[in-house]
């Protein structure tokens, strides 16, 4: 892999790790159309996501200091705490862990990908249709019990394709919470939740990496980080105009691509 296509596939995961659109089968895609497979093709997948992880860091400074008592702003009321992001966790968590065997076995294949962009998509659209316009409370509004209920929804993003965002997102707004809220909350419930299944595979995979994959690795990371930071904003001013269904949309046209590319 060179330079070039590093940045390519850097620009891919900024753009689509926090859009409701499949990160994963998108990378699935770009790596099969660059040619670009293999154990260390997964492990550099792996370190860009790191990359678009520190974009969330860098955007929600604030908000990941007062989770642990570090920054404090005047408030009217509690706010989120770090027992929503705990509480958002526990279901993956136990799933991953439970289910860790079958899901690398049954479920990481181009087929199971398409599948989970399908009803993922139908998910989308469920959520946009059943859910009315809600008023923005903002993240310090989100009850513990929204907060459970939307890392039950994560437990569906352990299937390749399906989109941890795109899970959390629809379960956030099924569970009251306006877009915007949901989006957020699931920025910021990803960054645990990557770090540790990311820093895993890195420990795992390490072996197989050599000093001259530095540069690559690094250029795709640095991309990743930049493309997710402008992706994150952008999302965000347009999610409340377009709502969900576009991305439902765009992600049955993905699943037909992958048909197309990958399993024709």
């Amino acid at each position: 892999m060179d330079t070039i296509q590093a940045i390519m596939m850097g620009i891919i995961e900024g753009l689509t790790e926090f859009l409701p659109v499949s990160s994963t089968g998108h990378l699935i895609l770009t790596g099969h159309l660059l040619g670009f497979t293999g154990s260390k093709a997964k492990t550099f997948e792996v370190v860009i996501q790191l990359g678009s992880i520190l974009a969330v860091v860098v955007l929600y400074w604030k908000r990941f200091l007062s989770l642990f008592g570090l920054y404090h702003e005047k408030r009217d009321h509690k706010g989120l705490n770090l027992i929503h992001v705990i509480v958002a966790c526990i279901p993956a968590v136990i799933m991953g862990a439970l289910l860790h065997g079958a899901i690398k076995t049954y479920l990481f294949s181009p087929y199971t990908v398409v599948v989970g962009l399908v009803v993922g998509g139908i998910l989308l659209i469920i959520a946009d249709k059943k859910t009315k316009h809600t008023t923005d409370a903002g993240l310090d509004r989100l009850s513990y019990p929204q907060a459970f209920g939307i890392g039950l929804f994560q437990c569906l993003a352990l299937w390749p394709g399906f989109s941890r965002s795109g899970a959390t997102i629809s379960g956030g707004v099924l569970m009251g919470a306006s877009y915007k809220t949901a989006a957020e909350f699931s920025f910021i419930i990803a960054v645990p939740m990557m770090i540790g299944a990311s820093g895993l595979d890195i420990i795992k995979s390490y072996s197989i990496l050599s000093g001259s994959d530095f540069p690559v690795f690094l250029a795709g990371f640095l991309t990743a980080f930049i493309v997710a930071m402008l992706a994150i904003v952008f999302f965000l001013k347009l999610l409340n105009k377009l709502r969900l269904i576009p991305f439902a949309v765009y992600r049955f046209i993905i699943a037909v691509l992958f048909y197309l590319f990958i399993l024709r």
